[in-house]
Formats: structure tokens, C-alpha cells, sequence
């Protein structure tokens, strides 16, 4: 069988093939490329990748030789404004074309329903053969995207905000643009999987005709064969995946912190990912976005600049070694259909405490795998006049309550690493793909 998968990111190991830098997005498409060319005898299946670049690659096609295998990676690139995932060239569907003609597979494999590159596939493949794996859904995400913001904040417009025409209603707006194309992805999707009860509904929502296939996500490699301890971490340690923009909910926990200080004064805050923090002098500060601003001003106000670290972008092993290091690890999100951090998280057996949103009640068994605190849009902040305040002071509690008890925490912790080995099971994933597959042409 010939696969072809088409990502919206070039996989690391393609990046290390030609001296690139590799992303840390979208990690699970690393795991589940491993398993496959591990099995590659087995199951008999050729991969290639096609994968997005800003500027043309001196080979349209790359062999990517692959250790112990006769057989390696065959990598495509195009042309496409990855900054900009809202835009959709019709250039696109000639260079999906050429690719698909050229490698002839039995299934083509997109990932993400709001990428203009899926869109195009379904424009120039037959549907049947077409197998779309969703990934966040843009429409919720578009929906809560101010995340309790203060209107002054949301209208706000920096220097950055004006040259990048970047501004927090502009971003909600390009999630609205992305949004309308997910909904005609699924409307010409034959096959599509998912992993959650918010995501399916989402899908036959769009589509009732939709074949929804479940599939849970392989992870990183490296995140499989360590265990969190309490007695080798920093106590009172907070980790956060990824704090760059609202809807990673970075303010809720910066304005929970002189709550959990007030109990826990040794307490400090960890964040990876893009920086949005900037130096104070004029060139900083002018790189700074309305919502950085936001959260440099949240610091300020409640003297935390020692208080809340920020570790920029880390590798695979860095982000590994930081979840052991931590006390816990706090998904704060408005909206998340399965968080990959929070599943990292729980595979290492690190205490967790989540927004219970969107898909995480799929993924995050609350009061067994760790602590859930109502997130955006529930019901118990309704009559409030300070939304963002009271759901800080939720995500307060159910930290302190989490460190209030080692032996409860502990259990928690075993249950959410039992879990997560369930739901992350590579081998199990791999079997169901090739399930998938073997559906999709027939076998």
C-alpha cells in the first residue's frame, strides 16, 4: 500500500535529513511516523510526506534514508504561507496535483481540517481515498478567543499589532476565515478521524454523511520511557506548555498566582513556547503584541517578574526534563480539543490540573488522572461581573488542593500515567491506522 500524508510541518526527522531546524508542533505525527517505518516490513506500506515551505527546495523529491530499514522516508515539499494559514492559493492544487501523480498512492492522509492544503487535496483527489484527521476544531476556537480579555486589552493595538496586521480581533478573525474552511473540508470529506466527543460532533454537525473512525494520537518517542518523582522535582513547581496567544489562557494562571503564593510562597510559574515577554528597551517593545503587553503589565501589577520564568522554544528532551523537573502541569486553555501537552504530561505521571473545555473530558478523567476546574464559557462564571478573576481563583484552588495531599496527588498521578499508556499506545494507534487504512481501499 502507498500512503501519502500531507502535514503542516516538515517532520524532524526530514529537518535533520537537510541541516533544518525542526518545530515541536504537532509531535504526534513524529510518533506515529516512527511506528509505522518500524513496522514498515509488516505492514508493507511506502510513506511519503508532503510538507509545506516558505521558499522552493533544491529537489521537489527527497529520499530520507531511515537507520535499519532498505527502505526510508520519501519527502514532498510545497509552496505555502504557513504564517498565514487563512489565506487559500489556488496554486496549491496544482502543486497537491503533481505530488499525488508523481507518488500515485492508494490514500492520502491530511492533517488538520483548517489547512488551505487539505482543502485543495479534496479538490483535486476522489473524497473516497481522502482520510482527514482532525486535529483542534477553528470554530470553537474562534468562539472563545478573547478568553475573558478586558475589552481595553482586545481593542489595543501596538506597533507590532499594526505593521503584522496582528492585532488580538484580527487573530480571532483569521481563527473565523480558518473556521468557514474547516467547514468546507468537512462537507467534502468521505473519511475523517477523531478522538474526542466534541470533535465527532463537530464532524457530523458538517456533515452527516461523514465516516467518523476513531483514532487516539501516538506521542513523542522520548516520552514514553520516563516516570515523574516527587522527591526529583522542584517543589512548587508550575509548568505551562505554550502561553503565546489568549487562548492558551496564560493570564488566567499569572492572575491565580498571588492566590497560590499566598499558600504556597516558594510557588513559581514555568512557560515554554514562543516568548511574548520582550526586553523593556525600545526595540522590545516594540515587537510586543497587545496581549504581551498585557501579561508584562499583569506582572508588574502583582510583582511576579521573579516569580514567572520564561524558557522559549525547547526541544523534544528539554520540554521532557522540564515536565520532570515540575511540581505540576497546568492546561489553562479556553478551548482544547485534546491537548498534546497535557497527554505528555500524563504519560510521565506529572500532576495535572486542566480547564475542563472542549475535548479534555474525552482525554482527562477529573478527580481520577488529576484535578479539573471550570473552564471558559461555564456556567458558574455566568452572573459574574470579573470572569477572568473567578476562573484564576478556581484554577487557584484546584492547585493548592492538588499540593494539600501528596498520597492523593500520587494516586493521581499513577491513574493519569495508566491512562495515557491507554490512550497513547503506539503499537494499538498504529493497528487501528492501518484498520483505517485497510477500510478505506477495501481490505
Amino acid at each position: 500500500m502507498k500512503v501519502l500524508w500531507i502535514c503542516n510541518i516538515m517532520l524532524p526527522m526530514v529537518c535533520e535529513y537537510l541541516g533544518r531546524e525542526s518545530s515541536n508542533k504537532e509531535g504526534w505525527l513524529t510518533g506515529l511516523a516512527d511506528t509505522i517505518l518500524k513496522n514498515q516490513e509488516e505492514n508493507k506500506i511506502e510513506l511519503a510526506v508532503a510538507f509545506p515551505v516558505k521558499e522552493p527546495l533544491a529537489e521537489k523529491k527527497i529520499e530520507v534514508p531511515v537507520v535499519g530499514k532498505v527502505k526510508g522516508l520519501t519527502g514532498y515539499w510545497f509552496t505555502e504561507d504557513t504564517d498565514h494559514p487563512e489565506k487559500y492559493s489556488e496554486d496549491l492544487e496544482s502543486q497537491i496535483k503533481e505530488i499525488v501523480e508523481n507518488w500515485n498512492p492508494d490514500v492520502v492522509h491530511c492533517f488538520g481540517t483548517e489547512f488551505p492544503h487539505t482543502l485543495a487535496t479534496l479538490k483535486i483527489c476522489p473524497p473516497q481515498k481522502v482520510l482527514v484527521g482532525i486535529q483542534g476544531v477553528c470554530k470553537y476556537c474562534a468562539d472563545v478567543y478573547l478568553a475573558d480579555l478586558p475589552e481595553r486589552i482586545v481593542k489595543r493595538v501596538t506597533f507590532r499589532d499594526l505593521v503584522r496586521k496582528d492585532s488580538i480581533l484580527q487573530q480571532k478573525e483569521k481563527f473565523l476565515k480558518r473556521s468557514a474552511r474547516e467547514e468546507e473540508v468537512f462537507k467534502c470529506a468521505c473519511h475523517v478521524t477523531g478522538r474526542t466527543q466534541m470533535d465527532e460532533q463537530y464532524a457530523r454537525n458538517c456533515n452527516p454523511k461523514v465516516k467518523y473512525h476513531f483514532m487516539n494520537e501516538t506521542l513523542r518517542s522520548n516520552f514514553y520511557d520516563a516516570h515523574w518523582e516527587l522527591t526529583k522535582c522542584e517543589k512548587y513547581s508550575i509548568l505551562l506548555g505554550q502561553g503565546d496567544y489568549p487562548l492558551k489562557g496564560l493570564h488566567y494562571v499569572i492572575k491565580a498566582m498571588p492566590v497560590i503564593l499566598e499558600k504556597y510562597p516558594e510557588a513559581k510559574l514555568y512557560v515554554s513556547g514562543n516568548p511574548i515577554v520582550r526586553a523593556k528597551n525600545w526595540k522590545g517593545r516594540l515587537k510586543i503584541s497587545s496581549y504581551g503587553k498585557y501579561i508584562m503589565e499583569l506582572l508588574e501589577k502583582y510583582q511576579l517578574e521573579e516569580k514567572v520564568i520564561f524558557l522559549g522554544k525547547l526541544t523534544a528532551d528539554q520540554m521532557k526534563a522540564q515536565y520532570l523537573k515540575s511540581n505540576l502541569f497546568v492546561c489553562s486553555s479556553a478551548m482544547e480539543n485534546s491537548s498534546n501537552s497535557l497527554g505528555e504530561a500524563m504519560l510521565l505521571g506529572v500532576p495535572c490540573v486542566t480547564a475542563l473545555v472542549g475535548g479534555i473530558p474525552s482525554v482527562f478523567h477529573d478527580k481520577k488522572d488529576g484535578i479539573g476546574y471550570p473552564g471558559y464559557g461555564d456556567a458558574i462564571y455566568q452572573e459574574e461581573a470579573d470572569k477572568e478573576q473567578m476562573q484564576a481563583n478556581k484554577l487557584a484552588e484546584a492547585v493548592c488542593t492538588m499540593w494539600a495531599d501528596e498520597e492523593e496527588m500520587s494516586a493521581y498521578c499513577e491513574a493519569a500515567r495508566l491512562h495515557a499508556q491507554e490512550n497513547h499506545n503506539a503499537l494499538r494507534n498504529y493497528q487501528r491506522l492501518m484498520e483505517i487504512y485497510g477500510e478505506m481501499i477495501g481490505k
